[in-house]
């Protein structure tokens, strides 16, 4: 009997599974890989939404979608997945960032579609809701969107800003809020009371 070889995979070796198991449109089915878990390769997405391989930015705008389609969050912890193998990789604080939005509609019955660096998008509602977390010490926002299958998206200070300017306040546990109508949901942000 032979011993198994361990292969480390390598990004080359983790996109040509990946375009080889993304064929047709959409994204690859990666909630229905379970393959065995392969180690942790050494990349890295920065909080700006920067690939890193090896601590070196990944400049191959494709390469970095292709990766960013295959990625899967599983138990706190990201992957890279393939049908055939699974990578952990380390995300500084979301795997996405909003970039801009649009709106469509005015007031309750307004819609936000967040677009990513990335390219992809997605219309804020209950598949799709925002979350706002304060900085414990600083009162600091960090606003997120998810993108999909429990990948966010941090959004970026201008778009938080222009955000902002189309909150209203609203009753949110008993309370009033100042937060974000989107997709018929009401995403708070703020106790309106905290509101200098």
């Amino acid at each position: 009997m032979s011993e198994q070889k361990t292969v480390t995979p390598t990004p080359d070796a983790l996109a040509q599974a990946a375009s080889a198991a993304a064929k047709g449109k959409g994204l690859p089915p990666v909630h229905l890989w379970n393959p065995p878990f392969c180690g942790d390769i050494d990349m890295r997405i920065a909080r700006d939404g920067t690939w890193f391989y090896e601590g070196t930015p990944i400049g191959r705008p494709a390469l970095v979608k292709l990766f960013a389609n295959i990625l899967k969050l599983e138990g706190g912890k990201y992957f890279l997945v393939t049908p055939v193998e699974k990578v952990g990789i380390t995300v500084d604080d979301a795997p996405f960032v909003a970039v801009d939005f649009r709106v469509e509609g005015a007031g309750r019955g307004q819609e936000l579609v967040f677009t990513t660096n990335l390219g992809d998008e997605a219309r804020a509602g209950t598949l799709h809701p925002i979350r706002v977390e304060r900085d414990a010490a600083t009162g600091e926002p960090a606003p997120y969107v998810m993108i999909r299958a429990g990948l966010e998206a941090l959004i970026d200070r201008k778009s938080f800003y222009r955000l902002v300017e189309l909150g209203t306040h609203a009753p949110h546990d008993d309370d009033s809020w100042f937060g974000l109508w989107s997709g018929g949901v009401f995403f708070p942000v703020i106790p309106s009371r905290d509101l200098g």
